[in-house]
């Protein structure tokens, strides 16, 4: 990372450039040895008080101090993937969002409020896509108020890591006071290779609904209430994948939702003494066949941070980051 001009560090950025990518370099205080210096790429979310706020692709919020800087300056931004289809922020998060419908929304501005009992934190955040018409505190206030007349936790879900997220939402979140809870990445890839990967899906059935024995490997709530089916069966074109076991429970299962030229896959668990049999390939491979059947070219899904088994899954499977997303909740 190049950071001189004729052999001199040199910062060449200044509040002015608050929402901008950045590159900075400062005095380390690790204090090992060798380390002097710790480099720092993300967007300038603030600069107050002598405090640089910067905001990385991940979600995490780095605060430098001003008198600590060596070198600094605006950079492009990230690189396009080289792999998968052409996607927009703005494309991906309405997509994404269609996916997982709430029970009740309203509106705030450009922003729309999300509540199913609970049932997943996606059908139970605000989404903050634009406006909301207020200033940012008075939003927030509004949002509280709304979930707490339904006995929910206010949750914000935002985007940080490509063109057109969300990285200053993120900072004044966390001078909020809201605490992140949850990260997740949105991943993409081509859909054909994901058909093409299964050789054998001939165990993976297909419904249009969700029944008694599906739910039943689906243990992502206590009683299956109205509000947990009408979430699951909410989309443009919804189908649900089981393998069946040895007994009621099937052996895995999971859930598509295609709209346009997007298949979302979703909800992929396997039997634990299944695993490691290719199921969960086989039930994304059929469904993957049957979103290529109704004009699908694309896919995504949304795999948590942490989630090591699944994320090497869809490596193997071609999909690449797209962005990260989060959920903050107030306290």
């Amino acid at each position: 990372m190049e950071f001189t001009t004729g052999g001199r560090l040199e910062v060449r950025i200044t509040a002015a450039d608050t929402g901008k990518r950045v590159s900075v370099r400062r005095l380390s205080s690790s204090g090992t040895p060798g380390s002097l210096f710790t480099d720092t790429v993300g967007v300038l979310t603030s600069w107050d008080n002598g405090v640089l706020s910067i905001t990385r692709k991940g979600g995490e919020t780095v605060r430098v101090e001003e008198s600590s800087l060596v070198a600094g300056k605006v950079v492009p931004a990230a690189p396009a993937r080289r792999r998968g289809p052409a996607a927009s922020f703005a494309e991906l998060a309405l997509v994404t969002a269609r996916a997982w419908q709430p029970v009740e929304s309203e509106r705030l501005g450009e922003w729309t409020l999300r509540a199913a009992s609970g049932f997943t934190r996606r059908a139970n955040s605000a989404l903050p896509l634009g406006d909301p018409g207020l200033p940012l505190a008075d939003a927030l206030v509004h949002v509280r108020d709304w979930y707490a007349t339904r006995d929910l936790p206010a949750y914000v879900q935002t985007a940080t890591g490509a063109e057109g997220t969300q990285e200053s939402l993120c900072a004044e979140l966390e001078q909020a006071g809201w605490e992140r809870e949850v990260s997740a990445e949105v991943r993409i890839a081509a859909l054909a290779p994901i058909a093409d990967v299964a050789a054998d899906v001939s165990r993976v059935r297909l419904e249009r609904d969700v029944d008694e024995a599906w739910l039943s490997r689906y243990q992502r709530f206590g009683t299956p209430g109205e509000h947990v089916l009408k979430v699951l069966r909410s989309g443009p074109s919804v189908w649900f994948a089981s393998v069946p076991g040895e007994g009621a429970a099937p052996a895995a299962i999971g859930r598509c939702v295609v709209d346009g030229r997007w298949a979302g896959f979703m909800a992929v668990e396997v039997d634990p003494a299944h695993r490691r049999r290719g199921l969960a390939t086989a039930v994304m491979g059929a469904l993957a066949r049957r979103a290529l059947d109704e004009g699908a070219s694309a896919a995504w899904l949304q795999v948590e941070s942490d989630n090591e088994g699944a994320r090497t899954l869809y490596d193997g499977l071609g999909f690449a980051t797209h962005h990260g997303y989060h959920h903050f909740r107030s306290h």
